[in-house]
């Protein structure tokens, strides 16, 4: 079964960097674009990036670009976001996401907290 794994949140004080990553399984990796959204509390979820299924194509929230870099690992089934230059409004519950056969796949999140 498709599943998608979040990892390397934490706390991180304003102007510092964060690497997440989605671990994917369960579907063929190469064939899917793969999306990082994130939900801060009592807002919607918003889209923060995408990546194509080749890596050869990328899109960013106005809020995050240049600072935000999504990529990926076809060794390890994996995707990243660097994050750089985090200010308080990028905490959220961050999440990656995968589209197939009209259906949406979540990952359970991991906590990005932006504070001094």
């Amino acid at each position: 079964q498709v599943q998608l794994v979040e990892s390397g949140g934490g706390l991180v004080q304003p102007g510092g960097s964060l690497r997440l990553s989605c671990a994917a399984s369960g579907f063929t990796f190469t064939n899917y674009a793969i999306r990082w959204y994130r939900q801060a509390p009592g807002k919607e979820r918003e889209l923060v990036a995408t990546i194509t299924n080749t890596g050869s194509s990328t899109n960013y929230a106005d809020s995050v670009k240049g600072r935000f870099t999504i990529s990926r690992d076809y060794a390890k089934n994996t995707v990243y976001l660097q994050m750089n230059s985090l200010n308080p409004e990028d905490t959220a519950v961050y999440y990656c996401s995968l589209r197939m056969a009209s259906r949406n796949y979540w990952g359970q999140g991991t906590q990005v907290t932006v504070s001094s």
